[in-house]
């Protein structure tokens, strides 16, 4: 009973976010970075508030452009620095949810990783996978963005 209550806590929660983000921003722009270390290891995390593994990113903030918000998502959520100019990999729409976002994917090779992203409230965990080895729970998104970045797969436009 108590996984359930959890589980619908979990839904609650995410619903409640949804509604917060429509009235402060009734169109969101994200962005998202698929940071690939030196043995080709792709970093993903773990959100508090949202299941499965992800890339590491977030919202652009008003007044901010995409490679800011890149650049701040990368430290905040993994402790990550850029080191040089990362690829842009495309621009999706993001139809779940209320369908109103786009979110700008960028390869990330050149950067630092300033030390370990401790938990918190937001991130519940983050590092380094094989992409053979990816874990249990990562989101269809982000295996759809690595089979075009590393499969040869189309690149589609949806997230």
């Amino acid at each position: 009973m108590n996984e359930g209550f959890g589980a619908l806590m979990q839904r609650w929660r995410t619903r409640a976010m949804h509604v917060v983000f429509l009235l402060r921003r009734p169109m969101t722009l994200g962005v998202r970075g698929i940071v690939v270390d030196a043995e080709e290891r792709v970093l993903l995390v773990r959100h508090s508030y949202v299941p499965g593994w992800h890339f590491p990113g977030g919202g652009v903030e008003r007044g901010e452009d995409v490679l800011t918000a890149l650049r701040r998502e990368l430290q905040e959520e993994a402790n990550v620095v850029l080191a040089g100019a990362p690829s842009l990999h495309g621009i999706f729409h993001q139809s779940s949810g209320a369908g109103r976002d786009h979110v700008v994917v960028y390869v990330v090779r050149a950067f630092v990783q300033t030390g370990p992203r401790a938990p918190d409230r937001e991130i519940r965990e983050g590092r380094f996978f094989a992409r053979d080895a990816l874990p249990d729970g990562t989101t269809r998104a982000t295996l759809d963005r690595l089979g075009e970045v590393f499969g040869g797969a189309p690149i589609s436009p949806v997230w």
